[in-house]
């Protein structure tokens, strides 16, 4: 096992590539480059890097863990959900990527803005920022036990100061170039981590004795290797129609309707230029989730020639190989690839809560007419800190509660936030209908509680169903009918803006 004084100076050395690249990136940066890099970002860079921004560190253990389980993404069915990713993507590129670059956004949420009026864009940008802090804070905390286990423990470090550092150090490298210098360091790190699967991938094959093809083949010979799962039904979480469907919407969501990616996307100069972006980044994912499956398989192969007891959690079983019985390198391999993953989703996260915040709660556009550059600027600054404060406050919160089970629990649930702001895209692009727009935050906390109640039941009722992922539709559904309700009585058209109603009644 490699000795913490080697994998503490490798990780400080990535740290000071980052704070280099931070450095050369920031120069002569405002608030359009922070945000948006100006609009000017080559396609190519921001399809490279969306990959890095879209694998987590939680998807680096836990989807080749999940290979050798009974239960959900057992064997290659991750693969379905992959495949029905590209539906979002096309919906992505095809229908909102169009409505973002003819509105010229820098927050997407500005859209339910036009459409419905600031309670809108408020509640959409909120329910991101919850969704965003929650997700990233657990990353970060993962991160921070991994690195606690296998560095600073030995060197005496508490925990505490983990926690602080580590999204301190995030901080430290964004908050001059935002999205500028993320574009690039995601790029790194999206390399980064391909080569540690690859490299894992490799050390297995010597180990297995014999070459990298032939690790392939016997992984395509074997039952991991299976695809897709018609025979079981609707009631098989891993059945290609639920999980074909559950990777559209969540595609949908996560990417067309989520602050954070379409950040990125629309930092290309043109909607042209973007959709290329989209094409290179959604085949470049079908590729590496792919790996991912493949070192799964080969995790569990190995296991199995070895008699090596494979770990309770499932999670755990590539760090344990690549720590206890894998060549010592490929600890040091484990964790560079853990800190690229984490690292490329948190600080593309921490950009995009500041973005939001900024432009959907503060307003940045508006008070650019009245407040200098400067003012704004350092308003800026203030936000991103206060969100890293938040970070480290929510993985002191995750600590305290110690619980795996109940972590995961809460990693999961962060994905009904997304419900509310699918229905309102949903009936904003779809009808052209107003509502009674004050209510709106009331009904989306409504669906959320309707759909968490229908999810809980749906075992009972429909003979063991469970909805997974598909709770997103239930939840946007939900928030769609909802809506069809607050537009009973309310005559008025899309036609008419907000901004006009509310002048016409000023006028009045």
């Amino acid at each position: 096992m490699l000795s913490p004084t080697v994998l503490l100076a490798v990780i400080v050395v990535h740290f000071f590539v980052l704070a280099a690249i931070s450095h050369w990136s920031s120069r002569n940066t405002s608030n359009a480059s922070f945000f948006v890099a100006n609009r000017n970002a080559p396609w190519w860079l921001v399809g490279i890097g969306t990959v890095g921004a879209t694998i987590s560190g939680i998807t680096f253990v836990s989807v080749p863990g999940a290979v050798g389980t009974a239960g959900v993404n057992k064997d290659f069915s991750y693969m379905q959900f992959v495949l029905g990713t590209m539906v979002g993507y096309l919906v992505t590129a095809y229908i909102l990527l169009p409505v973002y670059y003819r509105m010229n956004l820098v927050s997407i949420y500005g859209y339910l803005a036009s459409r419905f009026g600031p309670t809108a864009q408020k509640t959409g940008a909120v329910f991101f920022m919850v969704a965003r802090i929650v997700g990233s804070s657990l990353r970060l905390y993962l991160l921070a036990l991994a690195l606690q286990k296998f560095v600073l423990d030995a060197w005496g470090v508490p925990f505490a100061v983990t926690a602080v550092i580590i999204p301190l150090l995030i901080w430290s490298y964004t908050f001059r170039g935002g999205t500028k210098t993320v574009l690039i360091t995601d790029t790194l790190q999206t390399f980064l981590f391909v080569i540690c699967v690859a490299l894992t991938l490799r050390d297995l094959a010597l180990h297995m004795g014999g070459s990298q093809a032939k690790l392939f083949n016997i992984i395509h010979a074997s039952s991991f290797s299976q695809i897709f799962f018609f025979k079981s039904g609707w009631q098989d979480p891993n059945n290609f129609f639920k999980q074909f469907l559950a990777g559209a919407l969540m595609t949908t969501c996560t990417t067309g309707l989520d602050q954070d990616l379409m950040q990125k996307h629309l930092s290309c100069r043109n909607l042209h230029q973007c959709r290329k972006n989209l094409l290179l980044s959604s085949t470049s994912m079908l590729f590496v989730n792919y790996l991912f499956l493949v070192l799964g398989a080969g995790l569990y192969l190995f296991v199995a020639s070895r008699g090596i007891a494979a770990p309770a959690k499932s999670d755990e079983l590539y760090p344990a190989l690549a720590f206890g019985y894998l060549s010592p390198s490929i600890g040091l391999v484990f964790m560079m690839g853990l800190l690229a993953t984490t690292y490329s989703t948190s600080d593309s996260a921490l950009t995009s809560l500041t973005t939001s915040f900024c432009v959907d709660i503060i307003g940045f556009e508006r008070r650019a007419k009245t407040l200098p550059e400067p003012v704004l600027r350092r308003m800026r600054l203030a936000v991103h800190f206060g969100f890293t404060l938040v970070f480290i406050g929510m993985m002191f919160v995750f600590g305290a509660m110690g619980n795996r089970a109940v972590l995961n629990t809460l990693f999961q649930a962060h994905g009904f936030t997304y419900g509310p702001i699918l229905g309102l895209f949903a009936f904003g692009l779809l009808t052209r209908r107003r509502v009674r727009e004050r209510y709106i935050g009331v009904l989306a906390g409504v669906a959320i509680l309707l759909t968490w109640w229908i999810d809980s039941h749906t075992e009972i009722w429909f003979s063991g169903l469970q909805l997974g992922f598909l709770r997103l539709a239930l939840n946007g559904f939900i928030m769609f009918a909802g809506l069809c309700l607050l537009a009973i009585g309310v005559r008025r058209s899309m036609d008419e803006s907000p901004s006009e109603r509310s002048g016409a009644s000023m006028t009045a």
